[in-house]
């Protein structure tokens, strides 16, 4: 016979029993619901740096029906050797495992810079075996016009105004850029934070007043891209200056196209730029200064020597003090 007291303390453990079954699903239910954000933070990303990519920056035919902007999955799929199923399922946020070796192929397919390819491991949960690998939106073709311009300065770079790649005049124009680690190689973050680079523009205020209101218009595009949300922050964090430029939110697309640099081993070098695209569609872009007189012309071939000769012994300090 089931007393009183037995009954209750059964009653009593019931409850007690689903608490504790609640209490220990709470921590897999949120493991659950992360993974699930990630996958569809990086099926959104893979759509995203598919659809920026036209087939002739790929080096494929575009056809007179397409509607798609940018590559087709089945091209992204077929560029990074994989299936069109399996890639189509990792767009669609589907739960499948995802290697290492895939997502470098995926980078490379996808034209990822480091930042960018830095953001889609991170997606993906995934240790990247190659974490300072060159970036990948460069082809070698573009890095021979680079080296054909020498002693010209030119680089290529994204909207981010990352450096993706530079020749070797650029690499000494306003510091030693091969010194710095990939990360820091931002136009942005240089100008702002980086002594050498800062002292080598004349006219620096206004220099500077100029980015921040150009980064502004151009990050007005990309208000919810993680990468561009970090460099934002780098700054701000890095450089009260910057803070307050930002905070007036002055907006500038169009500016001169003469620049001038005091070049702290051949003097000032009064120069013009051309941007380019390197495709048809706004994206990566090669930047070249071209002298403005025969003075820097001079100039610049004498830096040229001396950066084929080896890095001065000021040169060398800094790079160690980097």
């Amino acid at each position: 016979m089931t007393t009183m007291a037995q009954e209750s303390g059964r009653m009593a453990r019931g409850p007690a029993r689903d608490a504790a079954r609640s209490t220990a699903a709470e921590p897999e239910a949120r493991r659950d619901a992360g993974a699930e954000v990630r996958r569809s933070e990086l099926a959104a990303f893979l759509r995203s740096r598919r659809e920026r990519i036209s087939p002739e920056q790929a080096g494929l035919v575009r056809g007179r029906r397409r509607r798609t902007p940018g590559l087709r999955r089945e091209e992204v799929a077929h560029l990074a050797a994989v299936g069109v199923t399996w890639y189509t399922w990792l767009e669609q946020a589907r739960d499948i495992r995802v290697s290492a070796q895939v997502l470098d192929s995926l980078a490379r397919a996808l034209m990822l810079d480091h930042s960018e390819r830095f953001h889609l491991f991170a997606l993906a949960g995934t240790a990247d075996p190659h974490p300072n690998a060159e970036c990948t939106g460069v082809s070698e073709s573009l890095r021979t016009m680079l080296r054909q311009l020498e002693p010209f300065p030119a680089c290529v770079q994204n909207s981010r105004y990352d450096i993706l790649a530079h020749n070797r005049t650029y690499g000494q124009l306003m510091c030693d850029l091969d010194a710095l680690p990939q990360e820091d190689r931002n136009c942005m973050l240089l100008a702002f934070t980086n002594a050498a680079w800062s002292q080598s523009l004349v006219n620096r205020d206004e220099v500077a007043r100029s980015m921040a209101a150009k980064f502004r218009a151009s990050m007005a595009e990309h208000l919810a891209d993680p990468a561009w949300k970090a460099l934002l922050k780098r700054l701000q964090d890095g450089s009260p200056e910057f803070r307050e430029l930002w905070a007036r939110h002055e907006v500038v697309r169009a500016t001169t196209r003469t620049w001038v640099f005091r070049q702290s081993r051949v003097g000032l070098l009064r120069m013009q730029y051309t941007a380019l695209w390197t495709g048809p569609n706004s994206g990566p872009r090669m930047l070249t200064y071209t002298p403005q007189d025969e003075e820097t012309r001079e100039r610049l071939h004498r830096l040229h020597g001396l950066v084929l000769a080896g890095p001065s012994p000021r040169s060398a300090g800094e790079a160690a003090a980097v």
